[in-house]
């Protein structure tokens, strides 16, 4: 039983890295410094779609299940997870590139969006003595 909770836990993190991978870099519009998380995330994520590696969350959840005397799965998280909803005739290597540059572009647009916009100006008002 515990093995399942943790591998439950480690799908909903898994979750969670997705989001962060699709939507994190609107974070930046808000606080620069998520750059810092963000910028590494979607890095192995591009390269881990285009090159068709398995997320080590994957194989963590996996791993879990096994132990706990579940059914494991092949293929990825993305494979099992979301891909069923929204590719329900299956993953291919096509489709993992085109997740991969779509991700690159969405977030070349956002980072350029955040390190190039500069807050407007406060205007000064003379001190009157």
């Amino acid at each position: 039983m515990p093995y399942r909770l943790l591998a439950d836990a480690v799908v909903i993190f898994h979750l969670a890295v997705v989001a962060f991978v699709v939507a994190g870099g609107l974070l930046l519009l808000w606080r620069k410094w998520v750059a810092w998380v963000h910028l590494p995330t979607i890095v192995w994520v591009i390269f881990a779609e285009c090159f068709q590696y398995v997320c080590p969350l994957t194989l963590l959840e996996n791993w879990l299940r096994d132990r706990g005397g579940e059914v494991v799965y092949s293929g990825d998280f993305v494979e099992h997870y979301l891909i069923p909803v929204l590719y329900p005739a299956g993953l291919t290597q096509r489709v993992q590139i085109v997740f991969g540059v779509s991700i690159l572009l969405i977030n070349v647009v956002l980072y350029t969006i955040a390190f190039t916009h500069h807050a407007p100006l406060k205007s000064k008002s003379p001190k009157l003595a």
